[in-house]
């Protein structure tokens, strides 16, 4: 079939109460889901979280978060026919599309947390693509779940996400791009200290609006949605008080909080950061000169016009989210 043709995510059916407490008789466990927008501290996040010995999360499935979805698995008009053709009567005479997504979903996520030995699962994907639609397509084979979301400064996600691409993607920029990376590479220090920008204008513009549409979506979504089963915290407080805001999201998921080792098991996974290392292994020129996951490196590497276009774009949305 051509793309044309496929069933769209929002028109297929979302699965019933019934249907999920079934689904729970055969994968009983409790599912959660950790959305972002990239280089928001979803990573760390995820390293913390399954510190716990209860909680399972492993990276980037994207079931509900970037093309091609859990929901192409079943968007052939062929396959919804016979999912829903009434001789089938496994279907109960319903589409058996939302059994289908959920069946599939839940045994990648409890098969993942039986080998840990662990009981609640979940995945983090970051959710930059479709943003708000991200919740909805949850929470349509999902209604049970919990979603935990992490906001971080969008100047300082900016930063994280263009050097990430000069690292790890350098293939995929353009010229103009490609000529201020190597210009990084051979003299840093007047972008380090605001006086040349990293950005091309029309990209920064991009990644301020891009920025301020996933918070917002997301957000908003979140607490229409989920409002029950919805926490959402900053990359900036976990930074500055782990321990309180992990154990915030333990409580969340349901976790054990009287287990013991968990501060100083929380503590061990503090002292890592795999993520950095590896950037330096790949591209040192530039990795080392920038400090890894640090908070507010904006204030240093954003020119006076750099920041006048994001408080154009997001200033408010900063406001919102207690950034200055």
């Amino acid at each position: 079939p051509t793309r044309k043709n496929l069933r769209q995510p929002l028109d297929i059916p979302t699965i019933t109460p019934e249907e999920v407490a079934e689904a729970r008789l055969f994968f009983p466990m409790d599912k959660f889901f950790i959305y972002g927008h990239a280089r928001s501290g979803t990573t760390l996040l995820t390293r913390l979280v399954r510190v716990h010995p209860q909680v399972h999360c492993n990276y980037q499935a994207h079931f509900f978060s970037r093309p091609p979805l859990l929901q192409s698995l079943v968007a052939d008009p062929e396959v919804a026919e016979w999912l829903s053709r009434r001789s089938n009567r496994w279907n109960r005479g319903r589409d058996l599309s939302p059994v289908v997504l959920r069946a599939a979903a839940d045994f990648i996520l409890e098969r993942d947390a039986r080998k840990a030995g662990k009981f609640i699962t979940g995945d983090k994907s970051p959710n930059s693509l479709l943003d708000g639609l991200a919740v909805n397509l949850m929470v349509r084979v999902y209604p049970d779940a919990r979603l935990v979301f992490i906001v971080r400064d969008g100047r300082d996600a900016a930063i994280s996400h263009r050097f990430q691409a000069f690292i790890d993607n350098p293939q995929s920029l353009s010229r103009e791009d490609l000529r201020i990376r190597q210009e990084f590479a051979n003299n840093p220090e007047p972008f380090l200290n605001g006086q040349r920008s990293i950005f091309t204008e029309k990209g920064l513009r991009q990644a301020a609006a891009g920025w301020v549409k996933n918070v917002t979506e997301t957000h908003q979504a979140a607490l229409e949605l989920l409002p029950q089963a919805y926490h959402h915290l900053r990359y900036e407080d976990l930074l500055q008080q782990p321990q309180h805001e992990i154990t915030q999201v333990w409580a969340f998921l349901g976790a054990n909080l009287a287990l013991p080792g968990l501060e100083e098991a929380l503590a061990q996974e503090l002292q890592q950061n795999p993520d950095a290392d590896w950037q330096v292994q790949k591209a040192g020129d530039i990795a080392s000169a920038l400090q890894k996951g640090k908070s507010g490196s904006w204030e240093n590497l954003f020119t006076p016009r750099d920041k006048e276009i994001f408080g154009e774009i997001a200033g408010m949305t900063l406001s919102t989210w207690g950034y200055k």
